[in-house]
């Protein structure tokens, strides 16, 4: 049981608890212990094979200990069988919709005996749940609508969830005798956002025993089929993993096709058809005289003639006279007429980045100091870097008001002192509040280096109140960059209802410079407007968001977004030099700061 598995269980049961109104204390020591699980590199279940003492790490203690002992090596835990039995698990799926904390879900269980989204769904529908106190029509309406997203959403796994996941099955299969070569195809080798499931390849000596690893990985919930050279099974995550054994002369060809995508892969076959070629997950293959008529969709089927290519991706596109495209870009976008041009971007690499001017700090909501971060941004090769802790308006986590933030300015002078290594930038997350003005004085902006105006409350207003809202706060002189633009959570909260061309728009008029914030959970801009951006010349960042030293590795995730929307380094203002970003992000008029 992987680390994110088991703070899935630990959240079910904190979930659980506060439905049951138990100690709050309780609840509490269950959520930070998900937040040590979660953030460790090393997987519990590696500690607990090492008799390693778990009481050792921050908020483990003795029975928070022996739940984690529980959990790996017998897959369950006896207290959330025992919750279960007497709160419908079902009220859990419920608090996964906006608005309903686990006061509205009980009020809902006691109230209307909604033990489900199902049942919630058909309350709903009756007009029953408007007529209970704190909840009215419109919540009603949002209810409904939040139903539908999680039912579009929660069949995808997000991309991060799928990383923790993948690694000890791919330990396992590289480890099965006769394992030659092993990749992950589909949408997660494209890095999507979110993946429905996994096509793994391998190369291997023996199909059966290929299979037969597969089936016998200790994640493994059920086989769902098993024969041949392609095996299908169910992890205990939820996650299905399609095995597919692959000779090695069409290894290349597979992986083309298996990683797509579909309308990528399309392109190439009418390609090779032009060419007198046919292309397949087998090889590219001459197709005869005779077999053309039936090759190009007349009766009847075109026989195979010689083997061209297929051993590598890269023998496969030459022989339709293409270059390699890297993942990211095979979504059917132009990559192929772009290659014809002799105009494909150099993707923006994270290598690129040298800087991260987006995280928190124990100012705020961080989970380390200030130096800490400062010395973990010089640890990554940094230039420079900003701290941005939250402003006032976000109550709930101690954001800064002016005579906080001011002593945060004499304790950054402080630390970049001891650290001339590094540029310390002062910046700030200001809220945009509901009447689209910035939740700090203007003199105290104007000071700042950095300005990050992001929405954090007010997610339900209807679209042109919205759009009008951030419209006004982008045309301030001190807004610089806009942070997680659509306020969205991957599989939890959906986007907030705006504009999104017209704040692009308006961000380029303003020279205000967009976020790819890089933590998995958001990844917002989607690669969709990250590409409208670059069509309109908005400057783009890719930050970090982070609120935890090991969070600014997170950055990669932010790169692939980029790269899906063909972000090149000159498109991304933190892939300058200090001075250059400070130029740019100041001029604060016309594309790229220019």
């Amino acid at each position: 049981m992987e680390n994110v598995e088991i703070g899935q269980v630990f959240r079910e049961v904190a979930d659980l608890l506060e439905i049951q109104e138990a100690n709050p204390f309780r609840v509490r020591a269950y959520r930070n212990a998900i937040r040590t699980i979660e953030a460790h590199a090393v997987p519990m279940r590696k500690l607990v094979e090492q008799g390693a003492d778990l009481t050792e790490l921050p908020s483990i203690g003795k029975g928070m200990a022996e739940n984690i002992e529980e959990l790996v090596n017998t897959g369950g835990l006896a207290i959330l069988e025992e919750l279960a039995e007497e709160i419908p698990e079902g009220l859990i799926d419920l608090m996964k919709l906006p608005g309903l904390g686990p006061k509205k879900a009980r009020k809902l269980w006691d109230q209307l005996g909604v033990e489900s989204i199902e049942d919630l769904e058909e309350a709903a529908g009756e007009g029953r749940v408007a007529e209970l106190s704190g909840f009215g029509k419109k919540t009603e309406e949002r209810i409904l609508q939040g139903i539908q997203n999680y039912r579009t959403n929660t069949a995808r796994f997000r991309l991060g969830e799928v990383d923790e996941l993948l690694p000890p099955l791919i330990e396992h299969m590289s480890a099965v005798p006769g394992v030659t070569r092993l990749e992950v195809a589909g949408s997660y080798r494209r890095r999507r956002e979110t993946v429905g499931d996994i096509d793994l390849l391998v190369l291997a000596d023996d199909a059966v025993a290929a299979s037969e690893g597969l089936t016998g990985f200790s994640g493994v919930e059920r086989v769902i089929g098993a024969g041949g050279t392609k095996t299908s099974v169910m992890l205990r995550s939820g996650l299905q993993v399609d095995l597919r054994v692959v000779p090695s002369e069409s290894w290349g060809a597979a992986l083309i096709y298996f990683t797509g995508s579909k309308e990528h892969n399309i392109k190439l076959r009418q390609r090779a058809l032009d060419r007198h070629l046919r292309v397949s997950e087998y090889g590219v293959f001459e197709i005869p005289d005779e077999s053309l008529g039936d090759a190009l969709g007349e009766r009847g089927v075109a026989s195979e003639g010689e083997l061209v290519a297929g051993e590598t991706e890269e023998d496969v596109y030459d022989a339709l006279d293409l270059p390699w495209f890297p993942p990211e870009m095979r979504t059917d976008r132009g990559e192929i007429a772009a290659a014809d041009d002799d105009g494909l971007p150099r993707l923006i690499e994270e290598t690129d980045l040298k800087g991260d001017v987006h995280m928190h700090t124990t100012w705020s909501d961080g989970r380390n100091t200030l130096e800490e971060m400062v010395e973990a941004c010089q640890a990554r090769g940094y230039e420079y870097m900003a701290i941005t802790d939250h402003s006032k308006a976000l109550a709930m986590v101690e954001g800064l008001d002016a005579e906080k933030l001011a002593k945060q300015w004499i304790e950054i002078d402080e630390v970049q002192a001891r650290h001339p290594g590094i540029r310390i930038l002062k910046g700030m997350e200001v809220d945009i509040l509901k009447d689209g003005t910035l939740d700090l004085e203007d003199e105290m902006l104007e000071q700042l280096d950095v300005v990050i105006v992001s929405v954090h409350s007010f997610f339900g207003l209807p679209r042109v109140e919205q759009t009008d809202r951030v419209l006004k706060a982008l045309a301030h002189p001190s807004a610089k960059i806009f942070g997680h633009p659509t306020g969205r959570i991957i599989n939890r909260r959906g986007p907030i209802e705006i504009e999104i061309d017209e704040i692009l728009g308006a961000c380029a008029e303003h020279g205000v410079a967009v976020e790819v914030n890089s933590h998995p959970n958001r990844l917002d801009l989607r690669d969709t407007h990250l590409w409208r951006a670059r069509e309109l010349g908005v400057p783009v960042l890719v930050t970090t968001d982070a609120h935890r030293t090991d969070e600014l590795d997170l950055a990669h995730y932010g790169v692939e977004q980029a790269r899906r929307a063909w972000l090149e380094a000159e498109h991304v203002l933190n892939t300058r030099g200090v001075e250059a970003f400070l130029a740019a992000l100041g001029q604060g008029r016309g594309p790229l700061g220019g």
